[in-house]
């Protein structure tokens, strides 16, 4: 049985319940976290608080927790759900609170309502191209809102886009701006491999500045033998790339091997992506 926390106190998760006037029930008026933990050892730990403060404050979510109180309180929970023995991701959800009447503006004096909770996830998967999890995904126009760095809990514009990947029958649905410009999945950031170099949209207000996707991006630039580039990536180099990734704290770093039932590259797991995978393995662990 899951033990969960909500507001201040550990319960099995069955237990757990927030009010139906909850700010986050009725408006999707919050902030969450998904932090992977393999064995105890957390990836990303920091940076993920760090973005869930900021997250917090862009909409004006009083949660006077730092940074250390949000570190204790997760090794904690992951601590109450025998996290050292097995594999573990925690949610972290912050919305602003129940009020007592439904009414769009941010209300005053009302208390976040802070809930966390574990689930399983499965080990990572092998440094290895021949045994690997492969992708297949599709492509739509990105249909989402405009702040897209924000990670909301107001989630129906990306489930309305992986359902449409999912009911097509692949994993994924990559999306693309009314330029034609990559942004990132509907769950996940993206990679493409031209030419042996490692590509991926610029950060900015379409896409979610992903905790894995910078892992990648440092790790990378800190071994140096794969070159690494920021910068807009039209649908077209997409399409014709070597090799395609999608990134997330549940995939880590995923090879995609086709698109719109078309083969990415030569339709198997590329070389780039073994050995970027083996530098972000040997250092996931850094960020913490």
């Amino acid at each position: 049985m899951s033990i969960a926390y909500l507001n201040g106190e550990y319960m099995a998760l069955e237990e757990a319940r927030i009010s139906p006037l909850d700010r986050g029930f009725l408006f999707g008026d919050g902030i969450y976290e998904v932090i992977p933990y393999y064995g105890g050892k957390s990836v990303g730990l920091i940076p993920h608080i760090e973005r869930m403060i900021d997250g917090l404050g862009s909409i004006e979510i009083k949660c006077n927790k730092s940074v250390d109180e949000w570190k204790e309180l997760l090794d904690e929970v992951i601590a109450r759900n025998d996290g050292a023995n097995q594999n573990l991701g925690v949610y972290v959800h912050v919305s602003r609170g129940a009020d007592t009447k439904r009414f769009h503006a941010y209300p005053e004096n009302v208390e976040p309502t802070i809930f966390c909770f574990t689930f399983a996830i499965k080990e990572p998967e092998p440094v290895d191209r021949e045994k690997v999890t492969a992708y297949s995904v599709t492509t739509t126009q990105d249909l989402r809102w405009k702040r897209c760095h924000i990670k909301s809990t107001a989630l129906l514009g990306n489930v309305m886009h992986f359902q449409q990947g999912y009911a097509s029958g692949n994993s994924e649905c990559l999306l693309y701006n009314d330029k034609n410009e990559l942004t990132e999945g509907s769950s996940v950031n993206a990679f493409i491999v031209k030419d042996g170099v490692v590509v991926t949209p610029i950060q900015d207000n379409q896409i979610l500045p992903g905790i894995t996707r910078r892992i990648i991006i440092d790790s990378l630039k800190a071994d140096g033998s794969i070159p690494v580039e920021e910068r807009t990536v039209t649908m077209d180099e997409v399409l014709n790339a070597d090799e395609v990734w999608i990134s997330s704290s549940s995939k880590e770093i995923a090879p995609v091997v086709k698109i719109d039932d078309k083969p990415v590259g030569d339709g198997k797991v590329g070389p780039v992506w073994e050995k970027a995978f083996g530098i972000y393995t040997a250092a996931k662990f850094d960020h913490s």
